[in-house]
């Protein structure tokens, strides 16, 4: 066909302008924090003049990055784990038995969607602070479980819906009981849906400000994003030290975001078959 061709380049035309528009920003962050200070206000665009790694030796040095680093891990993996845990096992129960409160119990997970948290932010202080648990990294744990659950268990509700029955029938044959069913069958199935749940919820708690200022008093204890507020200054920014921070920060989340598009892809094609 004459015009194939031509509607081929538009496409890869269009792709090529929006991954340059999603592109530039990370190019720019990477090539701010190789430049100093009076560069980046100088020549904000240009390429730095040096490849110059002290950037990133002195906000690892001068802003306790390591300590920060330490925390947003923590409280990210173990959050991401117990919210994949139990949403995993809710969705689960909810897709496959067949009870007269189960109805209500979904409603009562969908409700957690409709209710925004930070509304609740008072109540929560209030709960963490008799709790004792304020200025604790449990307290943060706590509220990005409670705040990933609902999501996760309404998506994992609507993947365990699409998975025939009759794999977990043969299962039965063979002597499997409901929790080999679920972790040796039905959850290898899920990887589509574990990457989905697992990178939204890293995402929002690796890049989250708003909960760790209201909640976490103690600078050693600070997470990332709540760290770098200490390079804003009344009257001076270190934006070099900013930019080094911020891109030794995104460096775990585009690793993370690879592998679970990775496993996303591989699991769509793989299917039942495996």
């Amino acid at each position: 066909m004459p015009g194939k061709w031509y509607i081929q380049l538009i496409k890869y035309l269009v792709l090529a302008f929006f991954t340059f528009i999603f592109a530039y920003p990370i190019f720019l962050m990477i090539t701010s924090s190789l430049k100093t200070n009076v560069d980046i206000f100088t020549n904000p665009l240009s390429l730095p003049s040096s490849f110059n790694l002290d950037n990133y030796f002195e906000v690892w040095r001068v802003v306790n990055f390591s300590s920060y680093m330490w925390n947003s891990v923590i409280v990210s993996s173990v959050s991401v784990f117990i919210v994949l845990f139990v949403s995993s096992m809710a969705g689960y129960y909810l897709a496959r038995y067949d009870l007269k409160w189960n109805p209500y119990l979904l409603l009562f997970f969908m409700i957690g969607l409709m209710l925004p948290m930070k509304l609740a932010v008072i109540p929560l202080y209030m709960i963490m602070l008799n709790l004792g648990l304020l200025d604790t990294l449990f307290s943060l744990i706590f509220i990005y479980v409670a705040g990933g659950i609902p999501f996760a268990v309404f998506l994992f509700y609507g993947f365990f819906r699409t998975i025939p029955k009759a794999l977990e029938d043969s299962a039965r044959l063979d002597g499997c009981n409901d929790f080999q069913i679920y972790y040796k069958i039905v959850l290898p199935l899920m990887k589509p849906a574990i990457s989905i749940v697992g990178i939204v919820n890293l995402i929002n708690v690796w890049n989250d400000f708003f909960y760790p200022l209201i909640f976490i008093r103690t600078d050693s204890l600070s997470t990332i994003p709540l760290g770098m507020l200490t390079l804003f200054g009344e009257y001076d920014t270190q934006w070099n030290l900013l930019f080094a921070g911020l891109t030794l920060s995104s460096l775990p989340m585009i690793i993370a975001f690879l592998f679970a598009s990775r496993q996303f892809m591989e699991s769509l094609t793989e299917g039942a078959v495996k």
